[in-house]
């Protein structure tokens, strides 16, 4: 891939390349597995996904009486509603905390806070300020990916470095020693 490094001839001295360096970090950060990001998102991921839990397990010790109650926006049935939303909200969460399938898992959470917040509380931020914030933060946890201190960085390391080591394979050279 080819570089155009006549841009940086356009800076007069070190300062406005400093100053470029700056924006152009800001506007597209590097810092996804940086220790510090990735204690963030770890710990938005504890946060969020232990309330979401709770709100789960607090479905599962009451599904005798949910079941005949528990709304149906889908049309499946009040007990099958009230599965996928324990799924979404009990079973998805604990691999969410852990960052276990991280993006998989995230979307019965947002289908299901989509679902709380369009369906049950039609659109009302008043009524339905807990769907509306999960469902903002699993957006933006979505997007974000699941930082260094996941399940989904132990697998990925894992995988790259038999890559790695396959491709050393194919080239004829020694292995790497751990």
């Amino acid at each position: 891939m080819q570089y155009d490094l006549n841009v940086l001839n356009d800076f007069k001295d070190v300062k406005d390349l400093k100053d470029f360096y700056a924006m152009y970090s800001f506007l597209f950060p590097t810092y996804a597995y940086r220790k510090n990001f990735s204690l963030f998102v770890l710990s938005l991921r504890v946060l969020f996904g232990v309330l979401l839990m709770v709100h789960g397990i607090g479905k599962i010790m009451d599904f005798d009486t949910l079941s005949q109650t528990f709304p149906d926006p889908l049309g499946i049935g009040s007990r099958w509603s009230l599965m996928l939303a324990i799924f979404g909200e009990a079973v998805c969460s604990a691999a969410f905390i852990i960052g276990f399938l991280h993006r998989l898992c995230m979307i019965p959470m947002i289908i299901t806070m989509i679902t709380a917040f369009v369906v049950v509380h039609k659109w009302s931020v008043t009524d339905g300020e807990m769907a509306f914030v999960n469902l903002m933060v699993f957006l933006l946890l979505y997007v974000v990916g699941p930082g260094r201190y996941s399940i989904d960085r132990i697998f990925a390391d894992r995988i790259e470095r038999s890559r790695a080591e396959n491709r050393r394979k194919a080239k004829g050279e020694r292995p790497e020693r751990p």
